[in-house]
């Protein structure tokens, strides 16, 4: 009885979980409980004119999980699937259930696809990335990064030998991807 505007019924008694459970219902008196004037169950305060609210027009196929029939009846559009990465997470719904690893290990990598297709997007429209200023390097400088960790009984300093690698090893990385293949191409011309 998913989306419905009515409570749906309990599948036992206040009475029969009394008999079987030791101590359930103790803050059955409404007495004791401190939100009583907030609990209250009435259906026509809610304003909903529906049982099972208008589904929202699906525009673009998106992605569902085999568990469901069908989408839930309003679901967001913000960001449509694109690129190689879209294609990754569509297999991924279609494929497996949410309950396999695979599922969610094939979100993981179509999210690390979606990283390189945006660098590489932002590269060839002449907006390339600053990973100076947006990886706040220049913050950790200037606002005493490295006296705010040390001394202080922070969890988070064992990483910070790590922090450089994972951080700048990408960009050392396609930077010399880049140096690479300009050798590459200017070797040809001049042969």
């Amino acid at each position: 009885m998913a989306y419905t505007r009515n409570k749906p019924p309990l599948p036992e008694t206040p009475e029969q979980l009394r008999a079987r459970i030791p101590g359930w219902g103790v803050d059955l008196d409404r007495a004791d409980r401190p939100a009583v004037p907030r609990e209250r169950f009435d259906p026509d305060a809610t304003g909903a004119h529906w049982d099972v609210p208008d589904q929202q027009p699906e525009l673009r196929p998106r992605e569902r999980s085999v568990e469901h029939a069908r989408l839930t009846p309003v679901f967001g559009t913000a960001v449509p699937l694109k690129g190689v990465s879209g294609a990754i997470r569509r297999y991924s719904y279609a494929r497996f259930s949410e309950g396999r690893a695979a599922h969610w290990l094939l979100l993981i990598l179509a999210d690390r696809v979606d990283v390189v297709e945006s660098t590489l997007s932002a590269l060839v429209a002449g907006r390339p990335d600053n990973p100076v200023a947006e990886t706040g390097i220049r913050s950790e400088l200037s606002h005493h990064g490295w006296s705010s960790r040390v001394g202080r009984g922070r969890a988070d300093v064992g990483h910070l030998v790590l922090d450089p690698v994972v951080v700048a090893a990408p960009w050392v990385v396609g930077g010399a991807a880049v140096v690479v293949a300009v050798r590459a191409a200017l070797r040809r011309r001049r042969a």
